[in-house]
């Protein structure tokens, strides 16, 4: 497949929101309705993702995606580096938990590195492949992708600059994630000296289009039809929101989660480590404001490490110990169900001037 377009009716796509949002019935309800929706891969064994993608057929007839994790190992030769995690600083960050951990009555996970099952992964979407894979935290082999294409599969890119555009020359699209985006930062390099925080997504558009002739995809902020007319305009060829689709009857969010959305006392969001060791917008709440000046740059062993205060955290209902992702438009996500989301997003993008 070589035409961004030939995946959906509307130019409206799911973002993949790894830990539970981006559930089977969220994906297949945005497709069903024109727009293309993304599983999330990450964090999941290959046979978790090898259920959810044949669950996912059994509710629609359309396209859909699987977004993978790039383990930082393999973007070896792409022009980026990534520095060793400080083992000490994790420690340290450890010590600093354990009394929240004690708070919840859990223990805290072990503060260990993996590849997210990537190899396994690999093999089986190449086996039995979706209509798109998109990738973030990095660049994948040239070969990687080339499997991908050979299958007729289309690749996306995640870059949250115009050096990572750069070497993004393999894929057929790339997905620009300005700063506003919720959750993860998709950046190729984690630097422990500070938190990118990104750039404008309509100026990182104008960035990136000047150094790659790809397809575009606009991510970050996007909350209704102007947002994503302003995106089109910019150069981009489809939207991708996530934070519009988090409380939505069809998303995995916790409940918790998805009333700390509509919640008034959360009132900005920030960037942060503090939850997985890689910078990440959310809500700011008590654990990100307390905690984010001591978390090293180390994942996923901060993943690893916090993934049970935030299961315990979200069981409990408690929102200031959760990581809240969320982008800086999250006040206009709507309860409202999947489908007549991208159906008011194509409405309204159809009246935009």
């Amino acid at each position: 497949m070589s035409d961004l377009r030939q995946l959906f009716e509307h130019p409206i796509i799911q973002a993949p929101m790894a830990g539970g949002p981006s559930r089977p019935v969220l994906a297949a309800a945005v497709s069903a309705a024109g727009g293309f929706g993304f599983l999330a891969a990450g964090y999941k064994r290959a046979e978790q993702v090898r259920a959810e993608i044949a669950q996912t057929r059994t509710l629609t007839d359309r396209p859909f995606g699987v977004n993978l994790f790039v383990p930082p190992a393999t973007t070896a030769g792409t022009g980026t580096a990534t520095a060793p995690v400080d083992l000490a600083a994790v420690a340290a960050y450890q010590a600093r938990l354990v009394p929240e951990a004690a708070r919840l009555g859990v223990c805290l996970g072990t503060a260990s590195s993996d590849d997210d099952d990537w190899d396994a992964k690999l093999t089986d979407l190449l086996v039995d492949p979706p209509a798109a894979v998109s990738f973030v935290f990095g660049c994948p082999s040239a070969e990687v992708i080339e499997a991908f294409r050979a299958k007729g599969v289309f690749v996306i890119l995640t870059v949250t600059s115009a050096a990572e555009a750069a070497l993004a020359t393999a894929a057929d699209a790339l997905c620009v994630q300005g700063t506003e985006a919720g959750a993860h930062r998709a950046t190729f390099a984690n630097d422990p000296d500070t938190i990118d925080e990104g750039t404008e997504l309509l100026k990182l558009l104008a960035e990136v289009g000047q150094v790659s002739d790809l397809p575009l995809i606009a991510a970050g902020g996007l909350a209704d039809g102007a947002d994503i007319a302003g995106a089109l305009a910019a150069g981009a060829t489809a939207a991708q929101l996530g934070t519009a689709f988090l409380r939505c009857s069809e998303s995995g969010a916790s409940p918790a989660h998805k009333a700390a959305l509509a919640d008034p006392r959360f009132t900005a969001t920030a960037v942060t480590r503090a939850f997985s060791g890689r910078p990440a917008r959310g809500l700011v709440n008590r654990f990100l404001t307390e905690h984010s000046p001591y978390a090293p740059a180390a994942y996923p062993h901060l993943h690893h490490l916090t993934s049970p205060l935030r299961r315990a955290a979200a069981y409990q209902e408690d929102p200031d110990t959760m990581a809240l992702w969320a982008g800086q438009a999250y006040r206009l996500a709507t309860d409202d169900p999947a489908a007549d989301i991208v159906t008011r997003l194509a409405e309204e993008l159809s009246m935009a001037p």
